[in-house]
Formats: structure tokens, sequence, C-alpha cells
């Protein structure tokens, strides 16, 4: 992802939600820093999984159980958004790559990488507890921001987790991309995540992916 091309469109998500960049900033600076007491296997990793493949992206919708029931997931590359994790795994698979900024289960994410997940963790201004807490436990974590990208954390464009994976497999060449576990209009969900998933829809469809 061109930053350039990302700038305007990260400018009005923190507009939209009175997010401080100056915060993503630091956020990706801990992060940086941390990833150096680290073995990174680097965005590369990434592109030698997804690169013309069939890639699956999970969502964590609560209909995500019931949609890989329907699918034969040993056909896919599978790139789980963060909650998603444990319902992929659950449903007998490892994913391939997973998304996170740590609010979700934690622990079933490192047990994944510790089979050999590949960990896009991500730097936010809200998240910096949970990346001093949990990033030294995960193998296999590339970094990545929202904000203005660093040596070792990259901007693959996206703002929630969903969609940020949906972007991961865009960046790298997917073949082609499926989603599962994505409700963009689920009633239940507080007025913040409502218009999370706003974007969400928004960010997905500007890159032509089918829902």
């Amino acid at each position: 992802m061109d930053f350039t091309v990302w700038e305007p469109v990260y400018k009005e998500i923190l507009q939209d939600f009175g997010f401080s960049r100056e915060e993503d900033e630091r956020a990706a600076l801990l992060l940086s820093q941390l990833l150096e007491q680290l073995v990174s296997p680097g965005k590369d990793a990434l592109k030698k999984v997804i690169s013309g493949k069939e890639v699956l992206v999970c969502g964590n919708a609560p209909t995500l159980a019931a949609d890989l029931e329907r699918l034969d997931l040993e056909r896919y590359v599978i790139i789980a958004a963060d909650g998603a994790t444990a319902v992929v795994m659950d449903a007998g698979r490892m994913p391939d790559v997973i998304v996170t900024d740590l609010d979700g289960d934690v622990e079933r994410e490192i047990e994944a990488s510790d089979h050999g997940s590949l960990v896009v963790v991500h730097a936010h201004g809200d998240n910096m507890g949970r990346l001093l807490k949990y990033v030294p436990r995960f193998q296999n974590i590339i970094g990545s921001t929202q904000a203005v990208p660093l040596e070792n954390i990259f901007n693959f464009g996206g703002f929630t987790d969903g969609d940020r994976a949906v972007y991961v497999a865009y960046e790298f060449g997917a073949g082609t991309i499926k989603l599962a576990g994505f409700f963009f209009d689920d009633p239940v969900v507080s007025p913040f995540k409502k218009k999370k998933l706003k974007w969400a829809r928004r960010l997905i469809s500007s890159l032509g992916v089918k829902f």
C-alpha cells in the first residue's frame, strides 16, 4: 500500500472517530522497538503464503462457524481476523495468517503462532498496553500500523481487523478472495461497532471484493 494513497482515507477515519494520529504513531514506534528484540519473518513471508492462492478471509461475525461448515477449508489459505482465530481452530484448521490488534482471544492466537501461523500484529493508539503484554509471547510476528509505516512496521491499508485482513490478502496478490463471517448489518451491535462495520464495508468494497 502506497501511504500517499491511504493517507486521505486515514485522515477521514481519524476525524470520524476522534482518534489521535500522534498516539497511533507512538504505538507504531513501540511495536517497532518490541520487534527489534524478536525474529520477524518479514512481509515476504506473507507474499509466499498468499500470492496466487485461493484465500478465505474470516471475520468474527456470529455466522462464522456456520459459514465454515459449508466450506472445504483445506482448499484455502485462511486469514483469520483476531477473534475469528479461535473459531477457525475449533473448526479443525490452523489459520495460515492472523490479523489482530490483540483484543480477541489472544491465548488462542499465541497457540496458533506456536504452530506456525503468521501473525500480523497491529499497533494503534488504544492498544499499547496489550502490545507490551503480549508481543514478546508471539512467534512469526509482522508489525502493522494505520499511520506512517516504519522500517519494520508496515501499512497494508485497512482499519478494522476484518477489512485489514482483506487488504493483506489483496496486497500480496491473492488469486481469489472469499469472505466468511462478515455481517455488516448486524442489528445488535453498539453504535460504535456499527460505525466500524460501515467503514469495513466501504473499505472492502473499494477493493472490488464481493461479499
